[in-house]
């Protein structure tokens, strides 16, 4: 069995999400790539996926299935998740990533399917969002037609692409009348990220149900918030003390 370290931390990854609450029934999947590829040479990206309609508690590390970046199947008797493409679609595009993470999590979803990004709108997004969660275009009906699920990555890269977001800095998008997807470095950050997402929405959805401030976070704010975690003099944690 190839690449046994991916498989077993993809497999954690997808039981996560359940556990966590992100994902009921079957409606969710992880998935990781090894980018050097199971000979380390890099010439031979592999990636891990969730196999489609699995249920999460009785899946095992050889039911992942492993694929090429152009969706080629290396190993593995199960058809992968129906959102492979969308996944692979974000390796090739966002090349920092090492995991990615489908669910249709209740508050993420919801403002998904209201079309509307997440403002930031307190210091708890600002840790970990630098900036509004995003929310795609729709996809045209062209679009649907011709590749559904391929089209629903390109519409993300695209929104990052014109915006100009990095996609460490924004770990997880809304696509518009669908749900979030988010990553990581790795398939454990990526459900990390994915679990937070659900939280932020959530108190998001609260705080605009209470009447939030139009202008949102002060944005010095906000920027401070996310520079005490993630900038190069981070603050928060026990960073490389001696």
């Amino acid at each position: 069995m190839l690449l046994p370290a991916l498989r077993e931390e993809v497999l954690q990854a997808n039981q996560e999400i359940a556990r966590l609450g992100l994902a009921v029934h079957t409606f969710g999947n992880v998935s990781g790539i090894d980018r050097a590829g199971v000979d380390g040479s890099g010439s031979e990206p592999l990636v891990a996926i969730k196999p489609s309609g699995v249920a999460y508690a009785t899946m095992t590390p050889a039911d992942l299935v492993l694929t090429r970046l152009d969706g080629t199947i290396v190993e593995g008797t199960l058809r992968p998740s129906s959102d492979l493409d969308t996944h692979l679609l974000l390796y090739r595009e966002f090349p920092q990533i090492g995991g990615v993470v489908h669910t249709h999590s209740e508050f993420a979803t919801s403002w998904a399917q209201a079309c509307r990004p997440i403002p930031c709108l307190g210091t708890t997004h600002a840790d970990y969002f630098h900036g509004p969660v995003p929310v795609t275009e729709p996809l045209s009906a062209e679009e649907v037609e011709q590749a559904y699920v391929l089209n629903t990555g390109a519409v993300i890269a695209r929104l990052f692409r014109e915006q100009g977001l990095d996609p460490i800095a924004v770990p997880g998008v809304l696509v518009a009348g669908h749900a979030p997807f988010a990553w990581g470095k790795t398939a454990t950050a990526a459900v990390e990220h994915a679990d937070l997402l659900e939280y932020i929405a959530r108190l998001a959805y609260r705080t605009v149900a209470l009447g939030a401030p139009a202008s949102g976070l002060a944005a010095h704010v906000a920027e401070h918030h996310y520079q005490r975690k993630h900038g190069p003099r981070a603050t928060y944690g026990q960073g490389n003390r001696h």
